[in-house]
């Protein structure tokens, strides 16, 4: 993958990071109320959005992002599909029908950058 594309993954990551860091601080009643979870469960995942943003736009601001810290992206983007996973089965029994849809199709959104991420940082064999 080239850089340019690793770049682009990682800032489309981080904006997507800032947008649910967004909505959990500024309208963190109305989301929870949404998706039919607790405001401490929306509060919390912004505020991780937050702690993964800023390696994210950091690694995209390389001139070759480094691939331990974006390796390490990734394994927080597994992280965090594992913990979304968690929240739908933790109270599946209380979140709306958009609420379970909301979590678990941003988890498999996390997923889908997590394997660009992991497959970018890999190294490149030299073709002759």
């Amino acid at each position: 993958m080239p850089i340019i594309n690793l770049k682009t993954i990682l800032i489309a990551d981080a904006i997507t990071c800032a947008g649910v860091l967004a909505l959990g601080l500024f309208a963190v009643d109305p989301v929870a109320v949404l998706l039919g979870l607790p405001v401490g469960v929306v509060s919390a995942g912004a505020w991780i959005c937050l702690a993964a943003a800023l390696p994210m736009f950091a690694a995209a601001a390389q001139t070759v992002p480094n691939p331990a810290l974006v390796k390490l992206i990734a394994i927080g983007n597994l992280g965090w599909v594992a913990a979304s996973l968690a929240v739908a089965a933790a109270f599946v029994s209380q979140m709306t029908g958009i609420g379970l849809a909301v979590v678990v199709a941003q988890a498999l959104g996390v997923l889908a950058f997590a394997i660009l991420e992991w497959k970018g940082a890999a190294p490149r064999l030299a073709t002759a």
